[in-house]
């Protein structure tokens, strides 16, 4: 894939990452979060940090799948497009 593809993904997948950071904040305090029943003792700068980069990286995976989902039979194959088999 080239630069503009990964443009393509990256870039929505940030602004939906930075959506979902202000909508979920928006409910939930940092503070209260717990990590297998103990709280976490990370400052709200770290867990709004971490909390971004695994939002983002959700986003970047499914933006990721769409842009393979959606490749033409003539990029998959190289630009070698075979005719369907005929009898």
């Amino acid at each position: 894939m080239d630069a503009r593809s990964w443009m393509w993904i990256a870039w929505p997948a940030f602004l939906a990452a930075a959506i979902m950071e202000m909508v979920v904040f928006a409910f939930v305090d940092p503070l209260d979060a717990h990590w297998m029943g103990a709280p976490l003792e990370w400052s709200r700068s770290a867990i709004y940090t971490v909390a971004f980069f695994v939002f983002w990286l959700v986003t970047v995976v499914g933006s990721l799948m769409t842009r393979m989902l959606a490749r033409s039979a003539h990029e998959l194959n190289g630009g070698i497009v075979s005719e369907p088999w005929v009898e």
